[in-house]
Formats: C-alpha cells, structure tokens, sequence
C-alpha cells in the first residue's frame, strides 16, 4: 500500500512512522525543517511502546510522490484547504483521503476542492 502522509508535525511523523515500521510505502509531503530533517535522517519515533527510527521517503512536490492509495491528511486545521489542493497530483481513482484534524470541518473542506 502507498501512503502519503501530507504533513510531518508530531501527528503526522507518529501515524506515518508506525505504519513505515509495519511495511506500509510511506511518503511525506512537507516543508521547511520538517522536509530537511526527513532528508537528513531517519523518521524518529520516540514513544512509550519503544523509540525507532525509519527512513521515509519525502518531498515537497506531490508530483514526484506519485499517486497513493491513501493519504493522511495531518496538517493544522487552517492549513486544510492548502492541502486538498496540494494533494491533486496524489489522487487516483480509488485513493481515500483521511483527515486527521480536531474538528469536525475538515472532511467536508477536504471534499470541496475539486
């Protein structure tokens, strides 16, 4: 499976980098230090369950990701508009979007952006 997880704050690295461990395909769309720390190093998880490291896959052009069968949307919830837009390029057919923000908005922004 292809994931894309679209955001690399503390929710975004937690949910991606767990589901790296598993074996999923994860790739990151972020920005700025995240983007430069995904580049420079392995994903770190620190966490009560056991810290790790994995390596990711990261960019920040959704384009060069590719298409993925899902994408876990983990960006403030201001930002979630930006992020529909971004994410086109990642889009299939079958691709399911998953918002991962407080509040209740957000699914019904992310399903304006044509």
């Amino acid at each position: 499976m292809r994931i894309v997880v679209v955001g690399a704050g503390a929710v975004g690295s937690y949910f991606g980098g767990r589901l790296a461990q598993a074996g999923s395909g994860v790739a990151f769309l972020a920005r700025g230090k995240h983007l430069e720390a995904l580049r420079d190093r392995p994903l770190r998880i620190e966490s009560i369950k056991g810290d790790s490291e994995v390596p990711v896959r990261s960019s920040d052009r959704p384009e060069e990701l590719g298409r993925a069968d899902a994408i876990l949307v983990a960006v403030k919830a201001w930002q979630v508009i930006q992020a529909a837009t971004a994410i086109t390029p990642l889009l299939g057919p079958r691709t399911v979007v998953v918002p991962l923000q407080n509040g209740v908005e957000a699914p019904a922004q992310l399903a304006s952006v044509p």
